[in-house]
């Protein structure tokens, strides 16, 4: 039996909103605290609080959902040194395991198992400068680059950062419209008139039920 533990805020089944595994029943396991604070987070309520579970315990309240697909996410789980244990525990289970992780922590030493989706934190998120790009040469074909985009500004920003880095080339690059900041088609025609080699995503969970947590 493991003695690792992590913080949680909530473990809950939704619809994956977000990501290559969009639309598929999905257990998530937020875990609590962020050193980031972007301007636009909607999960502010992840920042405090929380409960500190055994990893074993974790486990136990994923598998009683009964799917086949975890995302790990926060906050930042990858600030808790239980992360690592509690990611390669789910894929020993035999789950298919994604991790979203805001970009400003080392994603080297996750589980090769595991699907990272990596943030690029844009000028208008407040946080630029705790990107950590090294991050982004060691994705793989199946995993995910996600940028939140607030303002064509953000866009400009982002649009010549993929294209320097070839990022298109290395994995799948997601571009996001800022909810409330930026109209979902207005980016949608900004990628079109620029062809830009990147997919376009809004956030399915939130057109289904808002911004309700645990759902």
């Amino acid at each position: 039996m493991s003695t690792s533990r992590v913080k949680v805020t909530e473990i809950f089944l939704s619809i994956q909103g977000e990501a290559d595994t969009v639309g598929w029943p999905t257990v998530f396991v937020r875990l609590t605290g962020c050193p980031l604070r972007c301007q636009y987070c909607d999960t502010q309520y992840a920042f405090y609080g929380g409960e500190w579970l055994a990893v074993d315990e974790v486990l136990e309240r994923v598998a009683a959902f009964g799917v086949g697909h975890v995302c790990v996410t926060g906050g930042e789980p990858l600030a808790q040194k239980g992360c690592a244990e509690l990611l390669m525990r789910l894929c020993d289970a035999g789950y298919r395991v994604s991790l979203e992780t805001s970009g400003a922590m080392d994603v080297s030493q996750v589980d090769a198992r595991v699907v990272r989706v990596v943030d690029v934190k844009t000028p208008g998120s407040g946080e630029v400068a705790r990107n950590r790009l090294d991050n982004l040469e060691v994705l793989r074909p199946e995993e995910q680059v996600k940028f939140v985009i607030c303002d064509r500004a953000d866009f400009d920003w982002a649009r010549q950062l993929v294209l320097d880095r070839r990022l298109h080339e290395r994995c799948t690059v997601l571009f996001s419209p800022s909810a409330g900041q930026l109209e979902a088609r207005e980016l949608a025609e900004w990628i079109l008139n620029e062809r830009l080699p990147v997919r376009f995503q809004v956030q399915l969970h939130k057109y289904l039920w808002g911004d309700t947590p645990g759902r």
